[in-house]
C-alpha cells in the first residue's frame, strides 16, 4: 500500500456518494476510528431510512444535493464510491491541493490477508466470479465473493473471520481508483466498448481494465481470454503484464484451457497431473456457447488455484447461471423467449447471437452508453429475422440496423413482447439483448429482465387460455 492510501485514526476523510459501496466505506471508516464526512449529489429527503440511520449511528457529517469545493478539500482523503466521474470539479480542485483520492479496491490494498481471485472484462464476468467461487466451495474452501457483483469487498475487511479467499467481480470504474491494488489471480475475459459515456474512449476503458494486472508479479498468475481479439492485440496485455504465470483459454489448440463442442478440455500441468482433462458441460446450465466461455475462464482459475478435477466436476454439475444472462422464459406456440437483459454492450449482443442456429425476433435499444452499432451489421444480417427497438436508442438503432433486416418500434415491453411474438414463427426465438443501459424505461437491467419475463408469461396465460376456450 502507498503512503497515500493509509488511513490513520486521527484523519478527517470524505466519502463521495452513499449506496451501497459508500455504506460500506462509512462502516469500514467509522471502525478504524476516522471521522467521516459523506458528499451526496441526492437530496437528504431522496435517502432511504437505511442510509439515514446510516449517517446517525457513525455520526457522519453529511452535505446532500451536490458536492461542494469547501466540504470535499477540507479533508485528508477522498473515497469515492464506482461509477462517480474522476474528472468531477471538486475531485480536480483535490488533486490540486495534493488530497489523495481513492477507491475501495486501494483502501482494500494489502490489508486483505487470503488470495485474492479478480476477475473483470466487458461480459460474462458476473457469471465468472460466481462460478469460481461456487468451485471453490465445491473443493470445501470458505469464500467471500463480492465487489461489483453485489457485497462491496470493504464489507470483507469489516467481517474478515473465516474466508479462506476472496472471489471480486470489479468493473472498469472500481479498477480506474484501484491504487496498488494486487490480487493473487486476475483474469480479463474479454473487452468490448461499453460506458464510452463514462469513460470518454475506448482507450481510457482499455487501460482501466487493463488495471488489473497493474501490480502483478511473483507468485500471481494473470488469465486471459485468447479469441477476443482486444484483449490480445488492443490492450497488449500478455506483453504488459508482470504476473509470474499467463493462462489463456479459448479455441485455440495453445490455450490451457480449450473450448472444445459442449465441454472443456484443460492441457497437462496441474498439480502432477500429466494427461489432458475434460469437464463435459452438456448436461449443465453452462452449454451454450456464451456460457462455454465463462466456463472455460472459471475451470481454469479453479484448476490453477488448487481445485481438483472431481470437485470442479461436481460443482460443474450444481452451478445456476445468474438470471438476465440467456436464460429460457417459456415456449408460445413454438416460439421460444429469452431474456439475456443484462447484454447491455454491443459485445454481449453479438456473443448472444452468434449462439442461435434459428433466426431470431430481436428486441433491442434503451439509454445508448455512447456504443458504436455498426459492428452489429453482419451478425444482424445472418441471424436476425426483425427487430423490435425500443427506447431512447431505438431511432439510432433503425439508422445503422435499418437497411439490413425489417424492423418496428415498440413503446413499452408488453408492446415489444407481442411484437415479437407476431413476428416469429414456431421454432424461432424472441431475445431480448438490448445492447443499451437500461435507465430509459426501468431502474436497471434486473428489473427489465424481469418486466419480460413477466410479459412473456402474461402472453402465455392469454393465449393458452384462447387455445382452451
Amino acid at each position: 500500500m502507498r503512503a497515500e492510501e493509509r488511513i490513520d485514526a486521527d484523519m478527517r476523510v470524505v466519502v463521495l456518494g452513499l449506496g451501497k459501496s459508500g455504506s460500506a466505506a462509512v462502516r469500514y471508516l467509522s471502525a478504524q476510528g476516522v471521522k467521516v464526512g459523506v458528499s451526496e449529489y441526492r437530496e437528504q429527503g431522496q435517502l432511504s431510512s437505511e442510509e439515514l440511520a446510516l449517517i446517525t449511528e457513525h455520526s457522519v457529517e453529511l452535505e446532500t444535493g451536490g458536492h461542494s469545493e469547501q466540504f470535499c478539500t477540507d479533508t485528508d482523503c477522498i473515497v469515492v464510491s464506482p461509477g462517480v466521474p474522476l474528472d468531477l470539479p471538486v475531485l480536480v480542485a483535490a488533486r490540486q491541493q495534493g488530497i489523495p483520492i481513492l477507491g475501495e479496491l486501494a483502501l482494500a490494498a494489502d490489508e486483505i490477508r487470503v488470495p485474492v481471485i479478480a476477475v473483470t472484462g466487458s461480459n460474462g464476468k458476473t457469471t465468472v466470479t460466481g462460478l469460481i467461487g461456487h468451485l471453490l466451495q465445491a473443493a470445501g474452501k470458505t469464500v467471500f465473493v463480492g465487489g461489483n457483483i453485489g457485497t462491496p469487498i470493504l464489507e470483507y475487511l469489516i467481517n474478515p473471520e473465516g474466508f479462506e479467499v476472496v472471489v471480486l467481480e470489479l468493473s472498469s470504474f472500481q479498477l480506474e481508483s484501484a491504487g496498488s491494488f494486487r490480487p493473487d489471480m486476475a483474469l480479463l475475459l474479454n473487452l468490448s466498448p461499453d460506458h464510452l459515456d463514462w469513460h470518454g474512449t475506448m482507450e481510457r476503458y482499455v487501460g482501466a481494465k487493463r488495471k488489473i494486472f497493474a501490480h502483478q508479479g511473483k507468485g500471481d498468475t494473470a488469465i486471459i481470454g485468447a479469441d477476443d481479439p482486444l484483449v490480445m492485440v488492443k490492450s497488449k496485455t500478455t506483453e504488459e503484464t508482470t504476473a509470474e504465470t499467463v493462462l489463456t483459454f479459448g479455441t485455440e489448440p495453445g490455450c490451457r484451457s480449450i473450448i472444445k463442442s459442449a465441454s472443456i478440455q484443460l492441457r497437462p500441468g496441474f498439480g502432477d497431473n500429466s494427461t489432458s482433462e475434460k469437464y463435459p458441460l452438456s448436461a449443465t446450465g453452462l452449454a451454450s456457447r456464451v456460457n462455454r466461455y465463462n466456463a472455460a475462464a472459471a475451470v481454469l482459475a479453479a484448476r490453477s488455484f488448487g481445485c481438483s478435477q472431481r470437485d470442479i466436476q461436481a460443482g460443474l454439475a450444481d452451478f445456476q447461471p445468474p438470471l438476465h444472462r440467456m436464460t429460457p422464459v417459456a415456449e408460445i406456440n413454438g416460439v421460444f423467449f429469452v431474456n439475456d437483459s443484462k447484454a447491455t454492450n454491443v459485445g454481449a449482443v453479438l456473443a448472444a447471437l452468434a449462439g442461435f442456429d434459428n433466426r431470431v425476433i430481436l428486441i433491442v435499444g434503451g439509454r445508448d452508453k455512447g456504443s458504436d452499432f455498426a459492428p452489429l451489421v453482419p451478425v444482424v444480417q445472418r441471424h436476425v429475422k426483425e427487430l423490435v427497438l425500443i427506447g431512447e436508442a431505438g431511432s439510432t438503432l433503425a439508422r445503422v440496423l435499418g437497411d439490413v433486416v425489417t424492423h418496428r418500434f415498440a413503446d413499452s415491453m408488453e408492446n415489444a413482447v407481442q411484437q415479437g411474438f407476431e413476428a416469429a414463427d414456431a421454432g424461432e426465438t424472441v431475445l431480448l439483448a438490448p445492447a443499451c443501459a437500461s435507465f430509459d424505461m426501468f431502474k436497471n437491467y434486473e428489473q427489465r429482465g424481469d418486466v419480460f419475463t413477466q410479459c412473456v408469461l402474461d402472453l402465455q396465460s392469454r393465449v393458452e387460455g384462447d387455445r382452451c376456450g
